[in-house]
């Protein structure tokens, strides 16, 4: 039986849970919804659901692992008989992100590529690049591929050589790159062609609430957009955080973790809006801020790098090395989910299993690419939203609309209503932390998350309309 790894201290923990938590999430959806939900009040709802919603399914994600010390897989069993099965549901979800994820970290990779070397600058702005690129039959794959090797190198060598070191290596600098690029799109001016617009004009749209046409159905939405966000961002309800949580020594403070994990996502997530929405909003007004997740980053970031000249060269380049930084931190630690899980499970060798997942993952992975490419196969269907879906679609569905709110919903059953909150305060604090919003704590997990993420699910599969 292998020796269990543990981080060497709580800067090595908070590193790699920020590093898994600012990832691609955070970088083209936070943006969007943002601009979306009236600027400032998605801000408002967000953090202050960042700091309830959140810091509940943290803490006890956290603990649950730091307690069992075991991967999300066998974690749920150990802490109660008879709740394995939640531990399942937990290790499905980074087994089905981990393929696609990997898909979109190579697309990552090929717009820094581009914009780094230079070669494919000139029709990197068109509207069919990206598309002519995800539809070749070649291409998509051997960047996947690359992408996903590098993260199976990081896990490979283990939780204190691959882990911990890429996370204190690649987190200060991708803060740094951050807090650079959001500088500079504040500065950004536009031309009389773009109204003059300026970066500080689209700051405030960000930033200041905009209560038009705000109704309570909207008002809602806004909540349920908010909260699905802060699975994107904090990474719970996928095992992650269960399976760092098993690597945290019993005699750092847990507490004091959890709140500068909270912090340091919570910076990025608005920093990314920063980046974003005032650059977007110069060259392209209101209405180009409309585009989400792939239309954001891979077809409208590129036009106005474009407008920005020789200077967006630089800025295009710095902005995709970010968000590979980001991407890669985040693709590791799903994959570790899925290996430390399976290793404690079957006590399979580590290094064996990250080649097992590794191949497996990277079969689906092309399979999604082909999905694509009309010429090879092609699938599409309906989601219960009525958009229509491809695989990595339909793998993104199940797994953060389906699998995520039922493992969050059965964590704060077991945790609420079995083994009681006092199991995870008493872990949470028992080298003396102060848990100053342990009141809160017990409302939170024992009644309004449950029904906040049963709202949640039941809107995500059509059952109730937002």
């Amino acid at each position: 039986m292998e020796k269990r790894n543990s981080f060497s201290g709580s800067l090595g923990f908070v590193l790699a849970a920020a590093g898994s938590a600012v990832g691609l999430g955070n970088i083209w959806r936070f943006p969007y919804l943002a601009a979306k939900d009236g600027g400032g009040l998605f801000l408002a709802v967000y953090l202050t659901l960042a700091l309830t919603f959140g810091f509940t399914l943290l803490v006890t994600e956290v603990s649950i692992g730091r307690k069992t010390k075991q991967g999300c897989l066998t974690a749920y069993g150990k802490l109660k008989k008879g709740w394995g099965w939640l531990g399942g549901f937990a290790s499905i979800v980074p087994f089905l992100i981990m393929p696609y994820y990997c898909i979109i970290g190579g697309w990552v990779l090929k717009y820094a590529i581009v914009f780094v070397t230079g070669i494919g600058m000139d029709g990197v702005a068109g509207d069919s690049f990206f598309t002519d690129f995800i539809m070749s039959p070649v291409a998509p794959v051997v960047f996947t591929a690359i992408f996903m090797a590098a993260t199976c190198f990081v896990v490979f060598r283990g939780v204190n050589k691959g882990i911990e070191s890429l996370s204190k290596v690649l987190m200060p600098i991708l803060l740094f790159l951050v807090l650079g690029i959001a500088i500079f799109s504040l500065t950004i001016r536009g031309s009389a062609k773009t109204d003059g617009r300026t970066g500080m004009d689209g700051f405030l749209v960000y930033v200041i609430p905009n209560f038009k046409g705000i109704t309570l159905e909207k008002f809602f939405t806004v909540v349920m957009d908010a909260m699905g966000q802060l699975f994107y961002s904090i990474s719970v309800a996928m095992g992650i955080m269960v399976t760092y949580g098993s690597y945290f020594k019993d005699k750092d403070n847990l507490m004091r973790s959890v709140n500068q994990i909270e912090i340091f996502d919570t910076v990025v997530a608005f920093l990314a809006g920063v980046m974003v929405i005032p650059a977007v909003y110069v060259f392209s007004g209101a209405e180009g801020m409309s585009s989400g997740g792939p239309g954001l980053m891979f077809m409208m970031l590129p036009k106005v790098f474009a407008e920005m000249g020789v200077v967006g060269r630089v800025v295009g380049a710095v902005f995709f090395i970010m968000v590979l930084f980001a991407a890669l931190t985040s693709s590791v630690s799903i994959l570790e989910a899925v290996v430390s899980g399976i290793v404690d499970k079957t006590k399979i060798k580590r290094k064996k299993m990250v080649i097992i997942e590794g191949v497996i993952a990277f079969i689906l992975a092309v399979i999604i690419c082909f999905g694509y490419n009309k010429n090879i196969f092609f699938f599409n269907v309906k989601l219960p939203n009525g958009a229509n879906a491809q695989l990595l679609d339909i793998f993104d569905f199940v797994s953060n609309n389906i699998l995520m709110p039922i493992v969050a919903i059965g964590t704060c059953i077991l945790v609420g209503w079995i083994i009681k909150p006092k199991t995870i305060i008493e872990e949470a604090t028992k080298n003396g932390e102060r848990m100053f919003r342990k009141g809160l704590y017990v409302v939170m997990v024992k009644v309004v998350t449950p029904i906040l993420l049963c709202l949640l699910l039941l809107a995500s599969l059509g059952i109730i309309k937002i």
